[in-house]
């Protein structure tokens, strides 16, 4: 709520009439002259004088809309959004809130159950309240004041229309039990951000390995290695034939097996050691493999697929060990 006429709704929560034109009388008045929609809810008992003087107070005012909440009652007397029916008064807030489409709920309550549940209703969808204060009654809190000194006159005609609650000499207000007090050209209010969620804890980072256990992990990805090598080189030459076409079936085995095993080791183990002596004992056992045995039998012969399972290997080995270390996934 800045008061700049750019078409804010507003939702006043107050407990008895006339206690929006004590409290919040200016403030209503100087929101309707910029344009803004206002709506007042009241959670007292009210006679049909109580609502004729509400409806002539807030046409001074410039406002016509207001609603009555849910009453509940805890040992005799009337309190709106005290227990047992707090549940019921927030959702009547609440659903003022949406018809209006607030922006802002502006809460005049004394009564503290009143006051909690208006704001409760409020922050519940990420509303900020302005809890009408006084100096004295917010001291050296910071509070937000609102000049209303060009609708003071209305404030006044407002307050006029609650003749039995108290009467007006000027700008001095004399309630029924003689207390006095001044209206002033300024209403001041204490604001209450909805609370901001509490931050994710970040994820939590693998724990690094120690020694012992990253030579173990070392000794697991050569020997994995070493078996994929063994497994990719036997079974590279395998051809499926389909419609008079060899398709490589075998060398396209090996080479997503070679690629899930040190993928997935460095995702999981998410330490470059252990998949490079994965990717070695994979190219070595390629290696040796390659040669031409003692009888002259090879087991990787001379041609294309025996070419791409030499060479596919280690371009395979090089981009999973230089891609950079992932980011942990946020939840």
């Amino acid at each position: 709520m800045v008061m700049s006429g750019s078409g804010e709704r507003i939702v006043f929560v107050h407990a008895r009439p006339g206690d929006e034109s004590a409290l919040t009388g200016g403030t209503i008045a100087r929101l309707r002259a910029d344009g803004s929609r206002v709506v007042v809810l009241y959670s007292a008992a009210m006679t049909e004088a109580d609502a004729a003087a509400v409806s002539a107070a807030l046409a001074e005012l410039g406002a016509r809309s207001w609603h009555r909440l849910p009453q509940t009652s805890v040992g005799g007397a009337e309190l709106g959004g005290a227990e047992p029916g707090g549940a019921e008064l927030v959702g009547a807030v609440q659903s003022a809130i949406d018809e209006l489409d607030a922006t802002a709920v502006v809460v005049g309550a004394v009564d503290d159950a009143l006051r909690e549940r208006a704001t409760a209703a409020a922050h519940d969808v990420g509303l900020p309240v302005f809890l009408a204060r006084s100096v004295r009654q917010a001291s050296g809190q910071r509070l937000i004041a609102i000049d209303v000194g060009d609708h003071l006159d209305q404030k006044l005609r407002a307050l006029r229309q609650f003749s039995a609650r108290w009467s007006l000499t000027e700008c001095t207000r004399t309630l029924a039990d003689g207390t006095t007090d001044v209206i002033t050209d300024t209403e001041t209010f204490l604001r209450a951000d909805a609370p901001r969620p509490a931050p994710a804890p970040p994820n939590p980072q693998p724990a690094r390995l120690t020694l012992p256990n990253r030579s173990l992990a070392g000794l697991g990805g050569l020997l994995l290695g070493i078996l994929f090598g063994v497994l990719g080189t036997i079974a590279h030459q395998a051809t499926l034939t389909l419609y008079g076409v060899a398709l490589p079936i075998g060398l396209s085995i090996a080479f997503v097996g070679i690629g899930a095993l040190l993928l997935g080791l460095r995702l999981v183990v998410g330490d470059r050691f252990v998949v490079g002596l994965a990717a070695v004992g994979l190219l070595l056992t390629i290696f040796v493999l390659s040669l031409r045995g003692s009888g002259g039998s090879v087991l990787v012969p001379a041609g294309l697929p025996g070419t791409l399972w030499t060479v596919v290997p280690a371009l395979i080995a090089a981009l999973v060990l230089a891609w950079p270390k992932l980011p942990p996934r946020r939840r």
